[in-house]
């Protein structure tokens, strides 16, 4: 049963931290004495700068003042040292955080992927799979990318600042506090700042998930949108999503710009303050002119990471936005679960009896004690019109939903009783749209199995009439079966599902409209080959067209949510009623479309 649409989840001010911490865990500690060795190629990368700003006094005292032939050699070479370890230490430490990124990705959009599969069918009926693919695409790449940056400019960028703010305070004091005099300046609009960030990220991570919505839906129904000349007019609508996505992306930009742009102001104050001061110390000859380049180039290599560093913020609040995104498909929980102490399944074909069951969606019923029994190892068939429950039922047999009330039984063991992969291994499905990946024929039906030998899967292929098309593929079973089956035929496609369904062997057989969308001669090649699978399951049929059922075992008439008879095709046309008129009505279309 589809769940209700909750507002909107207010984000919890802890909830990027909360799910860092669960990165942490879950992921990037798996790789730990990689990111330690990474850690300390980046301390070792930003100490170099400093190092750098060390050798500079000496450079114009010892050297260019006074000539010192000796110290040109040892600071030059010590200034070639620098810049070779910086160059090894960066590209090591680069590798090796890619490596851990890739790696931490990878799993996390694997458990997600897992985590979204196992929530229940009103889930994803209410959330697009446009979203859905961006929450595991892009809202993990968003978070992912951040938390390496993160340890980077904490692990280089405030290493270097501390060895270079070392060598700035080595010179003078009062000269490095007039350089950073600013800085407290900054802290209020850098918290406005990241505010609005968090705002604008949030909206522009919901826009990027439309728009895979919309392309995921125009890709789809790429037939009908030419059929319907509507070309322009999904270009428009996904023209004012891209339009709102720059809108946000560059707000978002904006802000985070804001951040290093108030630390260039503040950097240039604080040089003016320092140039004047020291300045004026240097002519009175109270300090020389090496000590003031030492602490001019400690300053000016401080600038970049500084930069980095303030723009991290920013960075921080677009991954919360991701955050909380994740945050909330992972605080749902599926409510169809297999239970604590599940009981076995039952052997061989079963009986399968519902009890009293009702069911609504949202606030409209659709079963309303729906009672019937479908006898071990033969074929009952369910009609009526559209809105019957007809397919609902099918849904309460494998409990993609569950029912409000009443009880499902299976060889007398309520499905609720029994672990979800065992009940859902007992079943297979064919229905009028066939569910076929882009993958080969081989890969459709295996689905992963390694068990099946050639002889067993060529007897499954005759039997669900698959071998009678496959001379005219091009690679025979390893033809591609293209997006959603679209390189085969419809009545291909349903044998392909038959032969799937064969090879899964499962006493109980759920058909749903299997041949209603076939042409006359496949429809009877499709019906001979479900009449094979039936034998020895069993079998229930969802069918409007009754001339396919009528060999059913039992028939059982539903009209809104009700079943209201249950019988043989005589039986029924004997009572008359609803099957009766059912019967009439498609005798008389019948007898139409031959006439004409």
């Amino acid at each position: 049963m589809p769940a209700e649409k909750k507002p909107a989840r207010k984000p919890k001010p802890d909830s990027a931290t909360k799910l860092f911490w669960w990165l942490w865990r879950g992921y990037v500690s798996k790789h730990k004495w990689l990111l330690v060795g990474a850690v300390t190629l980046m301390a070792i990368e930003g100490s170099m700068f400093g190092a750098l700003s060390f050798l500079v006094q000496p450079m114009f005292d010892d050297v260019f003042t006074q000539g010192d032939r000796n110290a040109l050699y040892w600071v030059g070479l010590g200034v070639m040292g620098i810049f070779i370890l910086r160059a090894l230490t960066s590209s090591a430490q680069k590798v090796i955080m890619s490596l851990i990124r890739q790696l931490s990705a990878a799993a996390m959009r694997r458990d997600l992927l897992k985590h979204l599969m196992s929530l229940d069918s009103g889930y994803h009926q209410l959330n697009p799979p446009g979203s859905l693919i961006e929450r595991v695409q892009g809202d993990v790449g968003a978070i992912n990318s951040i938390w390496s940056s993160i340890i980077t400019a904490f692990s280089r960028d405030l290493i270097a600042l501390v060895v270079l703010f070392a060598s700035a305070l080595s010179v003078d004091w009062r000269w490095t506090l007039i350089a950073i005099v600013g800085v407290p300046l900054l802290i209020l609009p850098s918290l406005m700042v990241q505010a609005f960030i968090r705002h604008r990220a949030g909206l522009s991570r919901q826009i990027a998930g439309d728009i895979s919505t919309r392309l995921d839906e125009v890709f789809h129904g790429i037939n009908p949108i030419k059929l319907n000349a509507l070309e322009t007019y999904q270009s428009t609508r996904y023209d004012g999503l891209i339009r709102k996505g720059i809108d946000a992306e560059v707000k978002t930009t904006m802000g985070q710009a804001a951040v290093p742009a108030l630390i260039d102001i503040m950097t240039g104050i604080g040089f003016l303050g320092v140039l004047i001061y020291g300045g004026s110390e240097i002519i009175a000859g109270e300090k020389t002119s090496g000590e003031f380049m030492q602490f001019f180039t400690a300053m000016s290599l401080a600038f970049d990471p500084l930069r980095r560093l303030g723009a991290m913020s920013g960075q921080w609040q677009r991954a919360a936005a991701s955050a909380e995104r994740l945050q909330s498909v992972l605080d749902i929980k599926p409510s169809i679960v297999s239970p604590a102490s599940p009981r076995p399944k039952p052997a061989g074909a079963p009986e399968i009896v519902l009890n009293d069951v009702t069911l609504r969606y949202d606030d409209l019923p659709v079963l309303r004690g729906a009672s019937f029994t479908a006898e071990a190892g033969k074929t009952t068939a369910l009609v009526g019109s559209s809105g019957a429950g007809k397919s609902t039922v099918f849904n309460v047999l494998t409990r993609l939903i569950d029912p409000e009330s009443g009880e499902v039984s299976i060889s007398g063991t309520p499905i609720k009783d029994m672990a979800l992969p065992d009940l859902r291994g007992l079943y297979s499905v064919v229905t009028q749209d066939a569910a076929l990946f882009d993958e080969t024929l081989r890969d459709n039906i295996l689905l992963g199995r390694e068990d099946v030998e050639e002889a067993q899967l060529k007897s499954v292929l005759d039997a669900a009439h698959v071998s009678d098309f496959l001379p005219s593929l091009s690679a025979g079973l390893d033809s591609p079966a293209g997006p959603r089956g679209s390189n085969l035929s419809g009545g291909q496609r349903q044998r392909v599902a038959i032969a799937r369904a064969l090879l899964r062997d499962t006493p109980i057989l759920l058909l749903d409209e299997a041949t209603s969308a076939l042409d006359t001669k496949s429809e009877a090649i499709v019906q001979t080959a479900l009449e094979e699978l039936s034998e020895g399951r069993t079998t229930l049929v969802i069918a409007h067209r009754l001339s396919t059922i009528r060999n059913a075992h039992s028939i059982v008439v539903m009209d809104h949510g009700r079943v209201v008879d249950q019988g043989t095709h005589e039986e029924l046309l004997a009572r008359g009623g609803i099957y009766a008129d059912l019967h009439r009505l498609q005798f008389k279309r019948s007898e139409s479309e031959n006439d004409e």
